[in-house]
């Protein structure tokens, strides 16, 4: 419901819209191909579209140039496309059917500051002002496939850097980057119980 999403963002009703015909269309995909877990589809308000949502809470990223890894059904780089319509958004996974869902529901959206296609990080040799993820590896292992698309800069509300979503207890992951990262509790947000272990990792480039 995108009454969820209005509680903690201020939406025009464009992006009303869009969120929403994203759902759907997320939703009508995923009976084709896996792209979130079926057990979750109920609750793809919270668990994937405000989730993706909660870097916007930390990050203004209108005129940045983002890359989503590891995109999978679109998250978290389809609602941020949405919510920031001046930044331009690329989105990439390995898996050539999950990037051809992303496809269709970009076309079917006609959002046009964003594009899709099947690549590893490594095959990327673009720059990017933020790298945006969610938990799709550890930490560490994750900048290392990840450091070579950025470019450093501080025109933005943050550095330049990686926004990256994910759970749990990852305190050995991001103890090598010392000053460099600062760790927001989703929770401070969002009141909802999904949020208590969630969190977004911030790492300055």
């Amino acid at each position: 419901m995108i009454e969820i999403i209005e509680k903690y963002f201020t939406l025009t009703q464009k992006q009303k819209r869009l969120l929403t015909q994203y759902v759907q269309l997320l939703l009508d995909w995923n009976r084709k191909i896996n792209l979130i877990s079926r057990q979750d589809e109920q609750n793809v308000w919270v668990h994937h579209i405000l989730h993706s949502l909660s870097i916007a809470k930390a990050a203004n990223l209108n005129g940045a140039k983002v890359i989503d890894v590891g995109t999978g059904g679109g998250l978290p780089g389809i609602p941020l496309t949405i919510m920031f319509e001046q930044a331009q958004f690329t989105l990439i996974d390995s898996i050539g059917k999950k990037i051809a869902a992303v496809q269709d529901i970009i076309r079917q959206l006609d959002l046009p500051n964003v594009r899709a296609f099947q690549a590893h990080s490594k095959q990327v040799k673009d720059k990017f002002d933020f790298v945006t993820a969610r938990a799709v590896a550890d930490f560490r292992k994750f900048y290392k496939l990840t450091r070579h698309l950025l470019r450093k800069g501080e025109q933005f509300d943050q550095p330049n850097g990686i926004l990256y979503l994910k759970g749990g207890d990852f305190s050995q992951e991001i103890a090598i980057f010392g000053q460099r990262v600062k760790v927001f509790d989703l929770s401070q947000w969002f009141d909802l119980p999904f949020f208590e272990t969630k969190k977004l990792i911030y790492l300055k480039f």
